[in-house]
């Protein structure tokens, strides 16, 4: 950033001074190798260097998971399934894109198990047992997990109550109301043929769906890539340099095919699947292009600081929390979409840890103040594909447990040795 300020200076000089020192098109070229035209591989050393990892390590991670499963059962990546993965991924997937909003903010949000099965439970007693229509039962099902998520954050930001304990009586309270109002019978099925079923049972077989999704989106990738960099030269600050942007267009136009290849083999493009990639690039749009994303990072790296410069702690506050709700009773219904019923089990056994891990182990930070929307996306790609893997070997859930518990641990000990190794670089 001096040299970008020392030619600036230049220009202005020139400017005064008939154009000696206007800044020259050999000059912008230095300015664009000082802060944007490094060797990719010169770049990824630095990162690693100064603990700024990405989703490196997660990703190295899944590729090994996948190794090692495939090895000891050959089913394990055929195309069956990888495609009943990507189905399984959605609801687990979606709880933990709202625990991404909340870590961001350096909080937790325990009671995201409860809310999705809470919403399951109110949208199956709503459309079933009261035979409302399903659209609006639906509805009123995703805008109780928005209230829900408003009242504890109005607790945690006006009342000044720890989101721990907040979300924690809401764990307890929102779990004892769902099975308050499942009743007696404590199980109740929803249609199979209905919308909420269709949501996980849905398969768009032309091959054309699979193969459009994967061009659209790394077409969009680079053309956002690309923007980007034009924004920034013209602003004078560091970019990446186009030989990067090609270099990951062409690693996501090659996953995204493969990953097409493979759901053609199939049954095709599943509906939910669709619809949480549609859920990540939406969110993530709003975290990294939005003045709202900005102040929920701002907020995460120094509250005392978004303050002063103006921010809007609280509402900020509730707003996550909101979003986390919201996010919790959509994959609440994802959830009972995948098995057509709403019980006293939904949102209960390994749900809540399992959200919180997929966010943690695909990048978010505890501490606050970094994360993407597709850290849920990769962490879990990773949970669940140890679920997978244990279950077609036939192995105990005891042993997933083990499993999972040692990924988690490794993901927190990167973090931590990421953010000492940027502290010592003066980037935290």
């Amino acid at each position: 950033m001096s040299r970008t300020w020392t030619l600036r200076k230049q220009k202005q000089a020139g400017a005064q001074g008939g154009g000696a020192g206007a800044v020259t098109t050999a000059d912008r070229r230095q300015l664009a190798a000082g802060s944007g035209g490094q060797n990719p591989l010169e770049i990824l050393k630095r990162r690693f260097h100064s603990g700024e990892l990405g989703s490196v390590p997660v990703a190295l991670g899944l590729v090994v998971v996948w190794i090692i499963f495939e090895s000891l059962n050959e089913n394990f990546l055929s195309p069956r399934n990888l495609s009943n993965l990507s189905v399984d991924i959605v609801g687990p997937g979606m709880i933990s894109v709202g625990v991404v909003f909340v870590l961001l903010l350096g909080e937790i949000d325990l009671s995201v198990g409860s809310v999705s099965g809470l919403a399951a439970a109110a949208f199956a007693v709503l459309s079933v047992n009261q035979g409302m229509p399903e659209a609006p039962a639906l509805l009123l099902a995703v805008l109780g997990g928005t209230m829900i998520g408003a009242v504890q954050g109005f607790f945690l930001a006006k009342v000044g109550v720890p989101a721990f304990v907040v979300t924690l009586a809401g764990l307890l309270g929102w779990n004892g109301l769902m099975l308050y109002i499942l009743g007696a019978s404590g199980t109740i099925n929803i249609d199979e043929n209905g919308l909420v079923a269709k949501l996980t049972s849905h398969y768009f077989t032309n091959v054309a769906a699979a193969y459009g999704l994967a061009a659209l989106g790394t077409a969009a990738f680079f053309l956002a890539s690309y923007h980007d960099v034009r924004r920034r030269r013209a602003a004078g600050v560091p970019f990446r340099p186009m030989s990067e942007i090609v270099l990951r267009t062409g690693v996501l136009a090659a996953i995204s095919l493969a990953a097409a290849w493979v759901l053609n083999q199939f049954l095709g493009l599943p509906l939910a699947l669709l619809i949480f990639l549609v859920m990540l690039v939406g969110l993530d749009y709003v975290l990294c292009r939005t003045r709202y994303g900005r102040m929920i990072f701002a907020l995460g790296g120094s509250v005392e600081a978004s303050r002063r410069t103006g921010v809007n702690v609280s509402l900020v506050r509730i707003s996550v929390f909101m979003i986390s709700g919201t996010m919790a009773a959509i994959g609440g219904l994802f959830l009972a979409s995948r098995v057509t019923s709403a019980s006293q089990t939904s949102g209960g056994g390994n749900l809540l840890m399992d959200a919180i891990a997929a966010a943690v182990i695909g990048g978010t930070s505890l501490f606050g103040g970094r994360g993407r929307t597709w850290s849920a996306l990769l962490g879990v790609l990773v949970i669940q594909s140890i679920a997978s893997g244990v279950a077609l070997m036939g192995i105990q859930t005891a042993v997933q447990y083990m499993i999972t518990g040692g990924v988690l641990l490794v993901a927190v000990v990167i973090d931590s040795l990421s953010r000492r190794a940027q502290r010592a670089h003066g980037r935290v």
